[in-house]
């Protein structure tokens, strides 16, 4: 088997692991929110990121994967920005409208095309950017239902998707630019992320719920889905930087649509929740959307390799084609021979 047929299998691997993971915690995460009242999602997650770390340690006392020390100011900006990110996500959604909440998700894709355009020379064609306009288009109209604004809630959605492109662009860049694994850069940055949604977690979801998340009544059920989520959050965290790292941050953001759409599927299946021809057309349009994505990829990744081969180019290293297969051939990769430094330098904004 080639080291080309291994890779492929390893992010098949790795997007198949984002799914089925994704939408378990959805589920698991629902049950334990809606039905028994447990509405501290902040803290959650950093309880999610200790026990990732934990499991993570113990993996490396077996002996599972090698620790590998980097640049320790670049690993701490990486852990706190994403922190940071995931509690401007909880503030986003309590002080906007469900349907407002999803539409700046969408907006997640675009700004990432355009930061990756402007500070790495990526270069995505019209194919490709059609098809992700089908896609947003599609999971638009299954999920966003009201548009409420509000000065204070646009601000915020504003701030967690900008951090959120540039911590998923930096999950894409470090793992490359270090040469780290998805393993160990999360085993590294795992800290960070908890401790500030440790510090900050209480007091959002206080401010968000007026309700004290000590003071809570623990009962025996609350506390079975709460090691159910930390434990399928491992696999979640594993998984979102194993596929960042080994496609894009724009085709995990295509993934993530995907996720959408099963948990809506899902949830009309197993949880009853109310489904209407509008969802259906939606879902319907987004995975269209997905498909030519997936095919444009594909097309552009075989012309690129044909061109290489022709002009007898070096072969780019890692190269990734199948978009939700391999994906970075989505948008057009700089050859090593000629690299260029992005306006946005990790090393000197993060010492990275």
């Amino acid at each position: 088997m080639t080291e080309n047929h291994k890779f492929q299998l390893g992010t098949i691997g790795a997007l198949s692991l984002s799914v089925v993971s994704s939408v378990s915690i959805v589920i698991c995460n629902k049950a334990l929110i809606s039905t028994l009242g447990f509405t501290f999602a902040t803290t959650l997650t950093s309880w999610h990121l200790l026990v990732t770390f934990c499991s993570l340690h113990v993996a490396l006392s077996m002996n599972l994967f090698e620790h590998k020390p980097f640049d320790a100011t670049a690993v701490m900006g990486f852990g706190i920005l994403n922190g940071i990110s995931i509690g401007l996500w909880n503030l986003s959604l309590g002080f906007n409208s469900v349907g407002f909440y999803q539409m700046t998700k969408l907006a997640i894709i675009p700004c990432t095309v355009l930061l990756e355009t402007l500070f790495f020379r990526k270069k995505f064609s019209r194919n490709i950017q059609l098809s992700l306009a089908i896609l947003l288009v599609g999971v638009g109209i299954a999920t966003v239902t009201d548009l409420q604004l509000n000065l204070l809630g646009s601000v915020l959605s504003l701030l967690a998707v900008i951090t959120t492109c540039v911590a998923q662009i930096m999950t894409n860049t470090i793992q490359k630019k270090f040469k780290v694994s998805s393993t160990q850069l999360l085993y590294q940055s795992c800290p960070y992320q908890s401790i500030t949604l440790f510090i900050v977690g209480p007091f959002l979801d206080g401010l968000l719920t007026n309700l004290n998340v000590f003071a809570f009544k623990y009962t025996p059920q609350v506390l079975f889905f709460i090691v159910l989520s930390c434990l399928i959050s491992v696999t979640v965290n594993f998984s979102t930087f194993l596929v960042i790292g080994k496609t894009s941050p724009v085709t995990y953001q295509v993934l993530g649509h995907l996720k959408t759409c099963l948990v809506l599927a899902f949830g009309y299946g197993l949880l009853h929740d109310q489904f209407s021809w509008r969802n259906i057309m939606g879902i319907l349009i987004a995975v269209v959307g997905m498909v030519l994505y997936s095919y444009y990829c594909t097309v552009e990744s075989q012309q690129q390799k044909a061109s290489e081969s022709s002009a007898q180019l070096p072969q780019v290293k890692e190269s990734e084609s199948d978009p939700l297969i391999i994906a970075d051939k989505g948008s057009e990769i700089l050859s090593e021979s000629d690299p260029k430094t992005p306006a946005w330098n990790l090393k000197r904004d993060l010492d990275a």
